[in-house]
């Protein structure tokens, strides 16, 4: 099949212009390689834009936690301690707007206290599974090594 055109040329002769299907064809196919070359090269990339996204779910938490222990004194007992007052004297919430937030695999976030003033907030990772390796937690998303200073585990 060809596909042609018909050009009047300086001379007044009709002559035939246009692509071939071999040429088409040929265009589509290094197109076809171009795009497999692109997906290749951004297949990694969801996994970590993944866990980067749940790291700065946790990094809110975090923020949330500490901005409620400031008012408060203590930490919540959960995590919806943050969204609805429990009585509290001092509570300035919701710390959380909306519903509460859930990490990039559709998994709940675990909160914990840790001793008197500390906190640990945990995402079960890609594999969903929570307590295995890899696992996303508050300490690893920028606290100080020897647990960072004041009631947070993000840098608080």
């Amino acid at each position: 099949m060809q596909v042609h055109r018909r050009i009047r040329s300086a001379g007044g002769a009709h002559r035939n212009a246009g692509f071939t299907l071999i040429e088409v064809l040929l265009v589509v196919a290094i197109l076809g390689m171009l795009a497999g070359v692109v997906v290749v090269s951004f297949r990694g990339r969801d996994k970590s834009a993944r866990i980067a996204t749940t790291r700065t779910s946790i990094s809110a938490i975090c923020l949330a936690l500490d901005l409620y222990e400031v008012d408060n004194g203590v930490l919540p007992a959960t995590l919806q301690g943050l969204m609805q007052s429990g009585g509290e004297p001092n509570w300035n919430g919701p710390y959380i707007r909306g519903a509460m937030p859930i990490d990039a695999w559709g998994t709940a976030f675990n909160y914990a206290k840790v001793g008197d003033k500390g906190y640990e907030v945990r995402s079960a990772g890609p594999d969903r599974q929570m307590g295995s390796s890899d696992d996303i937690t508050s300490q690893a998303v920028g606290s100080e090594p020897d647990g960072g200073s004041g009631g947070g585990s993000a840098g608080g």
